[in-house]
C-alpha cells in the first residue's frame, strides 16, 4: 500500500529535487535544508509527488484523531508558540489547521480499484474519478436490470400467470427495489454500509450473501446465453442430439448440453477477467447497446402490430398446440390437381401417407387449426389474457376457449408432437424467476468509487433507471399480452411457432435482433457479474473479518483478485450444473433478497437510533418505508420459496456465528450496538418502575475477589460456583478491589480486570467484570457494594469466601472486613453467599454421580435456602445430587405437624426433596463449652492487644488494675465513669489477658473458677452452646454430604464482639467438607405462583 501526498510550490523559486529533499526531512523529523538563491531559481510551478511505502495490511481509511498514517501523525508537529496552552497534547490532538485538507478529501465510500497503477521513482499523475451520472450510474443499472429474463422468460411468465398477475408480481419486486433504492440513496454501497452500520457480523454474513448471489447471477447469465445458443441460434451444435429422444431422455439431454456449454463459456470468461478488466469495460459499452435496441426493437414492432402484424401462425389440433417443427402445412390433407393428398402433419399422427391409415385417436376425433399468434395490440386478445393458467410438469399448451373431442381415460400418445409444459408453476415460482430483474440496482452503488460525486450521481442515476425500467417491464406485460397469443406465451420455447424466440416473434424487423441482442447482453451481464463477485469477496477478505477468506484478499501486482475470481468460477460452475435457468433463478432471488432487507434494516435502526454521525443528504427518506421496504423483502422470500429461504438464512447465520466467534474485532461503531444501548436503556427505565415479582427473582450477583500481587484472582473456584449456580441465568458482576490512588494504580486496575475478563472466559461466567481502587481495601469493598450495577439492573446478591486464615494476627484487618461487608450487605437488604473452603468445592468439569445437597432451614430467609439447591442442581455438576432438608424443632415445638407442613410447602413450590426435622432439647451448658467461650475471649483480647501502641497498652494495664482492686478510691486523677462502675465481672474478665510492653503476657488476676462462675450468664457461653450443639447435630447427618447450606447468623450490633462472632461461625461450620453460609436480603424469593 502507498500514501501518496503531492506537495505543490509554496514559493516560487524552489527547485522540485529541494521540495523532495525538504519532504523527505520533514518526514524524517528534521529541519528542511536551506537553499541558495541560485538554486531557487527557475522553480516555479514545480510539483512534486511523494510516494510513501506502507504495509499491505487493510485499514479503516479516516483522517481523523489518532490516524494510523505515519505520515499525518509526523506531519503535524508543534509549531510556534501562539498555541501553547496546547503544547503537551499535539501529539494526541494534531492542531486543526493540518487536518483540514485530509478532512476535505475524506470519503466513506469503498474506492475502486486503480487499475494497471505503478508506482515510479519520478512524477506519477493519478487521475481522479470522472464518471458522471449517465455513465457511471445510469447506463450500468440498465444493462443490469434489463436481461435475460426481460428476454426468456418475461412472456411466459405473462402467459402462465396472466397479465394480472404478472403486474401484481412485477409491481411487489419494483415496490421492493425501489424502497432498497431509497437506503442506497442514503447510505452508498451495499456491503459497506451493512458492515458499517450493523457490524462486521451482519455485514460479513450479508456480504457473503450478496457475493453468493452475484456469483450464481454469472451462472443464470450464461446458462440464458447458452440456452439462446442451442435452441434459438445455432440447435444442431448440441453435442447430445435432441431428435428422437422423449420425455425425460429429452430433458437430460437438453440439461448435459447446457452443462458441457456452460463450462466452455465460463472458462472463456473468467479468461477474459483474469486477462484485464479493461477489455470487459470496453465490450460493456457494446453489450449495452445490444440491449438497447433489442428493447427499441420490441417497442417498434408491438407498434407495427397496430398496423401489420407480423405472420407467426400456430397449429393446433383440438385445443393442443402443436410443435411446428417436421411439417409444412397446418392441415391433415391438402386438395391438388391429383386429388386429396395427406400431408407431414398426417404422417406424424398415422401409421401410413394413405386416407385409410390407422390414425391417432385424438387426431382423427379433432380438427387442425391455424390460428395466428401475434394477433396485434388492437385484436382484444389482452382480455383472454388478464388470468393465469398454472400447469403442473408434462400437461398439454392448450387454448382454453376452443373444443376438444377427448376421452379422458385415454392415454397420452405421440406426446413428443405437442407443447408440453417442462416444469410444474405457480404463482410464488413466478416471482422467484422474475425477481433476478431487478437485482441490477447495486451496480450504481457498487461503482461508487469511481463517480466524481457519488452522493449526487448515485440517487439520481438509480432513480431514473428504476423508473425507466419499472416502466419498461410494466408496459411490457400489458403489451405482451395485448399483442401474443396466450399459447404462443406459453409456450417457453416458441415450438409452436417454428422454434422462435417468442419475445423475438414480436420484433421489428426481424427475430434475429432480438436473439443476437438478448445473446451478447446475456453475455455482457456474465462478464458484469465475474467482474463484480471477486471485487467483491476480495473487500470483504481484505477487511479481515472472515479469517478463512484471508488468502482471497491477495491477487496480482495491479490488484486483480485472482483468488477470489478462482473461487468465484468455482461456485459460479455449481450453478451451471444445475442446468436450469428456472431452478438457478430463486437460489439467487434469496441471496439477493437477504442483501436488500438488511439494506433496508441497516437504514432503518441508523435513522430510529438518531445515530449523530448518520447524517444522509438524500432527504426523500423515512424510517417507514425501511422497515416496509425489509418486511416485502422477508415476504418475497418466503413466496419464492419456503425451503430455500429457510437454507439461506441459515447460511448467513452460520456465517454470523463464525466470524462473532473466530472473525477479527473491527470497530466500526456498528448500528447493532447501538440498538443494544437503546434496548438497554428502555429496559432499565422499565426496570426503575417497581421491584420485580417475587417469582421473578433470580440471583443478580455481585462476586467479590482478591488478587495477588501480580493481579491474579486467588479464589478461582469462586468463578466455578458462580457459573453453577446462573441456571437461573440474571446478572453477574465479578467485582475486586485495590488499595491506592487510581490515578498511580491505573495500569494495575487494567491488568487486574484484564485477569478477571479471561477468568470469566475460562469458567464461562457471563457477565461484567469491575475493579475499585481506593485508600483502603475496606472503602473500596464498600463503593463496589454500593456503585456495581446501573439503575434497576443492580446485584441483590453477594458472592464472598470466607477469610482464609483469619485467626493469624497479621489478617486482623481481613476478618474485620469481612464483618463490615456482612453488616453493609444487611443495612442494603442484599442476600450474602459466604461459600467456606471454597478450594475444596467442585470446578465446572468434575461431575457428581451421587451424593446430597443437605439444606438447614434454622431461620426463615425469604426461601434462599430453597432455592439456590435448586438452581445448583441444574448444572451437570450438582444434576445428579439429592436435596435434603433439615429444620430444627425445639422443646415445645410438634415435629410431626412440623415435618407435615414442609413436606406440603415443598409440594407447593414443585422442589423435590427429602425433609426431615431434627429435635434439640435443652440441655445443660457442658463444661467444654464454658472452656471453649473462655479460650475464645482470651484469644479476642489478645488480638486486640496485639494492634494498641505502648502508651495504649500501659494505659490499658492501669484500667485493669484499677477495676480488678476492690478498694480502689476514685481519685481526681482517675475519675470513675457510671460506665466503669457498672461494668459486669464477664467485662472484667475481658479485662484481665492482656499483654505486657515487651509482648509476654502476664497471668490472669483471677482464679480460673472464677471466670468460669463470672461466664455462666452471659451471652457468648449461650451462643457457644448452640453454635456447638448446631455442628454436633449437623455433623451427624451431613457429615457425608456433598454440600451443606445453612442460615448465617448475624454480626453482634456491639463491635466489641466482632472476634467472637468469626469464632462463632468457626465452630458452627466445624469439620464441614464444603459450606454455603446464607443470609437473605430481607424479601421473599421464592413463591408457589409459576
Amino acid at each position: 500500500m502507498s500514501q501518496r501526498f503531492t506537495v505543490s510550490k509554496s514559493d516560487g523559486d524552489r527547485r522540485p529535487s529541494d521540495i523532495q529533499g525538504e519532504v523527505n526531512q520533514l518526514f524524517e523529523g528534521d529541519e528542511p535544508p536551506t537553499s541558495s538563491g541560485a538554486e531557487r531559481e527557475g522553480a516555479a510551478g514545480a510539483e512534486v509527488v511523494v510516494v510513501l511505502k506502507g504495509d499491505s495490511n487493510p485499514k479503516e481509511s479516516s483522517p481523523f484523531i489518532n490516524s494510523s498514517d505515519a505520515a499525518a501523525e509526523k506531519s503535524q508537529q508543534y509549531d510556534g508558540k501562539n498555541m501553547a496552552l496546547f503544547e503537551e497534547e499535539m501529539d494526541t490532538s494534531p492542531m486543526v489547521s493540518s487536518l483540514l485538507s485530509s478532512l476535505a478529501n475524506y470519503s466513506n465510500l469503498p474506492q475502486g480499484s486503480k487499475e494497471h497503477e505503478e508506482p515510479s521513482e519520478g512524477r506519477i499523475l493519478i487521475n481522479a474519478p470522472q464518471l458522471g451520472t449517465l455513465m457511471g450510474v445510469y447506463l450500468p443499472c440498465i444493462q443490469n436490470i434489463f436481461g435475460v429474463i426481460l428476454f426468456l422468460r418475461m412472456t411466459w411468465l405473462v402467459g402462465i400467470g396472466g397479465v394480472i398477475g404478472t403486474f401484481i408480481i412485477v409491481f411487489m419486486c419494483c415496490a421492493t427495489f425501489v424502497l432498497t433504492l431509497l437506503c442506497l440513496c442514503v447510505a452508498g454501497g451495499s456491503y459497506y454500509m451493512i458492515s458499517r452500520s450493523l457490524g462486521p457480523e451482519f455485514g460479513g454474513a450479508v456480504g457473503i450473501c450478496f457475493y453468493l448471489g452475484t456469483t450464481f447471477a454469472g451462472a443464470m447469465y450464461i446458462l440464458g446465453a447458452i440456452e439462446l445458443l442451442l435452441i434459438y441460434i445455432v440447435p444442431k451444435a448440441a453435442i447430445f442430439p435432441l431428435e428422437g429422444l422423449e420425455g425425460a431422455e429429452a430433458e437430460a439431454a437438453l440439461l448435459n448440453n447446457m452443462r458441457v456449454y456452460g463450462t466452455i463459456l465460463l472458462t472463456s470468461m473468467a479468461t477474459v477477467v483474469f486477462v484485464g478488466v479493461k477489455y470487459v469495460n470496453k465490450l460493456a459499452l457494446v453489450f449495452l447497446a445490444c440491449v438497447i435496441l433489442s428493447i427499441l426493437a420490441v417497442y417498434a414492432g408491438v407498434i407495427k402490430t397496430a398496423v401489420d402484424p407480423p405472420d407467426f401462425p400456430v397449429c393446433i389440433l383440438g385445443n393442443r398446440t402443436l410443435v411446428w417443427k417436421t411439417f409444412d402445412v397446418c392441415a391433415k390433407t391438402i386438395e391438388t390437381a391429383n386429388g386429396t393428398v395427406t400431408t407431414q402433419l398426417w404422417r406424424m399422427f398415422c401409421d401410413s401417407p394413405f386416407l385409410n391409415a390407422t390414425c391417432d385417436k385424438y387426431f382423427t376425433a379433432n380438427n387442425v387449426t391455424q390460428v395466428q399468434g401475434i394477433p396485434g395490440v388492437t385484436s382484444g386478445i389482452l382480455a383472454e389474457n388478464l388470468f393465469g393458467t398454472y400447469y403442473e410438469k408434462g400437461d398439454l399448451i392448450a387454448r382454453t376457449n376452443m373444443y376438444s373431442a377427448e376421452d379422458q381415460d385415454d392415454p397420452l400418445t405421440n406426446a413428443n408432437r405437442y407443447v408440453l409444459a417442462d416444469i410444474t408453476s405457480f404463482f410464488t415460482l413466478l416471482v422467484g424467476i422474475y425477481f433476478p430483474s431487478v437485482t441490477g440496482i447495486m451496480a450504481g452503488s457498487n461503482r461508487s468509487g469511481d463517480l466524481r460525486d457519488a452522493q449526487k450521481s448515485i440517487p439520481i442515476g438509480t432513480i431514473a433507471a428504476i423508473t425507466t425500467t419499472s416502466t419498461v417491464y410494466m408496459s411490457s406485460v400489458v403489451l405482451f399480452g395485448a399483442c401474443i397469443e396466450g399459447v404462443v406465451l406459453r409456450d417457453k420455447f416458441g415450438e409452436g411457432v417454428h422454434g422462435n424466440l417468442v419475445i423475438g416473434t414480436l420484433a421489428w424487423p426481424s427475430p434475429w435482433v432480438i436473439v443476437i441482442g438478448s445473446f451478447f447482453s446475456t453475455c455482457g451481464a456474465g462478464l458484469q457479474s465475474l467482474t463484480g463477485a471477486p471485487r467483491l469477496l476480495q473487500a470483504i477478505a481484505k477487511d479481515s473479518i472472515v479469517p478463512a477468506l484471508r488468502i482471497f484478499g491477495h491477487g496480482k501486482a495491479n490488484g486483480e483478485p485472482t483468488w477470489s475470481l478462482l473461487l468465484t468460477a468455482c461456485i459460479c460452475e455449481s450453478g451451471i450444473l444445475i442446468a436450469s435457468l428456472d431452478a438457478v433463478a430463486p437460489i439467487l432471488s434469496m441471496f439477493f433478497l437477504m442483501c436488500y432487507m438488511f439494506v433496508n434494516l441497516a437504514c432503518a435502526l441508523q435513522t430510529l437510533l438518531r445515530t449523530p454521525n448518520w447524517r444522509p443528504r438524500f432527504k426523500f427518506y423515512h424510517w417507514a418505508l425501511s422497515f416496509l421496504g425489509m418486511s416485502l423483502c422477508l415476504t418475497l422470500m418466503f413466496l419464492c420459496s419456503w425451503y430455500y429461504a429457510i437454507v439461506a438464512m441459515a447460511i448467513a447465520g452460520s456465517i454470523y456465528k463464525y466470524i462473532e466467534f473466530a472473525g477479527a474485532e473491527k470497530e466500526w461503531g456498528d448500528g447493532i450496538r447501538g440498538l443494544s444501548l437503546s434496548a438497554a436503556r428502555y429496559a432499565l427505565m422499565r426496570l426503575e418502575e417497581g421491584p420485580p415479582h417475587t417469582k421473578n427473582w433470580r440471583p443478580q450477583l455481585l462476586v467479590l475477589v482478591s488478587t495477588d500481587a501480580e493481579q491474579n484472582v486467588e479464589q478461582p473456584r469462586l468463578l466455578s460456583l458462580t457459573n453453577q449456580l446462573k441456571a437461573g441465568k440474571g446478572l453477574t458482576i465479578v467485582g475486586t478491589a485495590l488499595e491506592g490512588t487510581y490515578l498511580e494504580n491505573y495500569e494495575q486496575s487494567q491488568r487486574a480486570e484484564q485477569a478477571l475478563h479471561k477468568l470469566m472466559e475460562t469458567e464461562k461466567v457471563k457477565g461484567f467484570c469491575q475493579v475499585t481502587v481506593s485508600s483502603n481495601l475496606r472503602d473500596a469493598t464498600s463503593h463496589l457494594l454500593q456503585a456495581s450495577g446501573l439503575g434497576g439492573l443492580k446485584h441483590n446478591a453477594v458472592l464472598v469466601s470466607w477469610p482464609r486464615n483469619w485467626k493469624q494476627g497479621d489478617e486482623h484487618q481481613t476478618w474485620r472486613n469481612f464483618i463490615e461487608l456482612v453488616r453493609e450487605t444487611t443495612a442494603a437488604h442484599l442476600a450474602l453467599l459466604v461459600p467456606k473452603n471454597i478450594s475444596a468445592f467442585p470446578s465446572n468439569g468434575e461431575r457428581f454421580t451421587e451424593g446430597h445437597i443437605d439444606v438447614w432451614w434454622i431461620v426463615h430467609d425469604g426461601g434462599m435456602l430453597m432455592l439456590l439447591p435448586f438452581l445448583l442442581r441444574q448444572h451437570k455438576v450438582w444434576r445428579k445430587c439429592k436435596m435434603r432438608i433439615f429444620t430444627v424443632a425445639q422443646m415445645d415445638d410438634n415435629s410431626i405437624q412440623m415435618k407435615k407442613d414442609l413436606t406440603t410447602f415443598l409440594y407447593h413450590l414443585r422442589i423435590d426433596a427429602m425433609v426431615e426435622v431434627v429435635e434439640m432439647h435443652d440441655s445443660d451448658i457442658s463444661a467444654y463449652t464454658y472452656e471453649k467461650t473462655l479460650v475464645m475471649e482470651q484469644r479476642s483480647q489478645m488480638l486486640k492487644q496485639i494492634n494498641l501502641t505502648k502508651n495504649e497498652r500501659e494505659r490499658e494495664v492501669q484500667l485493669i488494675h484499677d477495676n480488678t482492686t476492690p478498694a480502689s478510691p476514685a481519685t481526681p486523677a482517675t475519675p470513675l465513669t457510671p460506665t466503669e462502675g457498672a461494668q459486669s465481672p464477664g467485662e472484667q474478665i475481658q479485662m484481665t489477658w492482656t499483654e505486657k510492653c515487651d509482648g509476654e503476657p502476664t497471668k490472669p488476676l483471677t482464679s480460673f473458677s472464677f471466670a468460669l462462675s463470672s461466664l455462666r450468664n452471659q451471652s457468648n457461653v449461650r451462643r457457644m452452646h448452640t453454635a456447638l450443639r448446631l455442628n454436633e447435630v449437623i455433623m451427624k447427618k451431613s457429615s457425608e454430604a456433598k454440600l451443606v447450606l445453612l442460615n448465617m447468623p448475624g454480626p453482634p450490633k456491639n463491635r466489641t464482639g466482632d472476634e467472637n462472632y468469626m469464632e462463632f461461625l468457626e465452630v458452627l461450620t466445624e469439620g464441614l467438607n464444603r459450606v454455603l453460609l446464607v443470609r437473605g436480603g430481607g424479601r421473599e424469593v421464592i413463591t408457589i405462583y409459576s
